[in-house]
């Protein structure tokens, strides 16, 4: 299947973590240069001043935002509050949030940018109550990560492994590997199929609630590195760009997170 694909906004350095607004706008950041940014048509606000290596945002039930980093946090007026910083840990990478405002956080134990190699990593759970639960401690440098419609399923991108994991009731599995390049960021269809972001395999791919391969979009040339769904159009970040293409199919909802922040 082709689709139409839309450049809205080229910037020098790594997009990411695109979270649209109820508005239309998207949030982007930018992990390399810092900073998040508000994409509104035309016009381009900076949300967050300099942060860097934010892989996930997510919008808050009280109006604000969460920032992964060096740490999660809060974003807030009077500046950004530590949520969570995991002892030892170099960063949070990519979050999502659960249909209780619960929100999942993958954690980086190694320094990508120095050429370390991705050790064995933590999933972590934090409840509304403030109440943290490691879900998976054997990750390659989780990333992407997105629940399935009903909520029963979790997957999580392995970037270093280059796959996908389903977690569940029943414990962990791999769902499916990456077709070419690596798995980055990830998003669910309303029809269970898990989208993912082939980093330096420059598109994006759908697989069905099976795990089977059922398309890759191309975007030649082109590391990408996250997506998410408004609608039936999905945001994609990528090294330079914030793209958009529309798939046919809406998205899984992912609700405002609802966990305790400080002050």
């Amino acid at each position: 299947m082709t689709h139409r694909v839309q450049t809205l906004w080229e910037a020098d350095g790594l997009l990411e973590a695109p979270r649209p607004l109820p508005d239309g706008s998207v949030l982007v950041a930018n992990t390399t240069a810092g900073g998040v940014y508000r994409w509104s048509g035309d016009a381009i606000s900076t949300v967050v001043d300099r942060r860097r290596g934010i892989g996930g945002i997510a919008l808050h039930a009280d109006g604000g935002i969460l920032v992964s980093g060096r740490d999660l946090a809060y974003v807030h007026p009077s500046g950004l509050r530590t949520v969570l910083a995991p002892v030892g840990a170099t960063g949070i990478n990519d979050l999502t949030v659960g249909s209780d405002g619960s929100v999942i956080v993958g954690v980086l134990r190694h320094q990508p940018q120095a050429g370390q190699t991705a050790g064995p990593t933590e999933l972590i759970r934090i409840a509304p109550d403030g109440a943290t639960q490691i879900l998976l401690d054997d990750l390659l440098w989780p990333n992407g990560v997105g629940f399935a419609p009903g909520g029963e399923t979790l997957y999580v991108a392995e970037y270093a492994a280059a796959r996908v994991r389903a977690y569940g009731p029943h414990g962990s599995s791999v769902f499916a590997d990456a077709p070419r390049g690596e798995c980055d960021g990830l998003a669910v269809d309303a029809d269970g199929g898990v989208w993912v972001a082939l980093g330096s395999g420059g598109g994006i791919a759908r697989f069905d609630a099976g795990g089977a391969l059922r398309e890759v979009v191309e975007l030649p040339g082109r590391f990408v590195s996250s997506l998410a769904f408004a609608g039936t159009a999905i945001y994609v970040t990528t090294a330079g760009a914030l793209l958009r293409i529309d798939v046919g199919v809406p998205g899984v909802a992912v609700p405002a997170a609802a966990i305790p922040v400080k002050g």
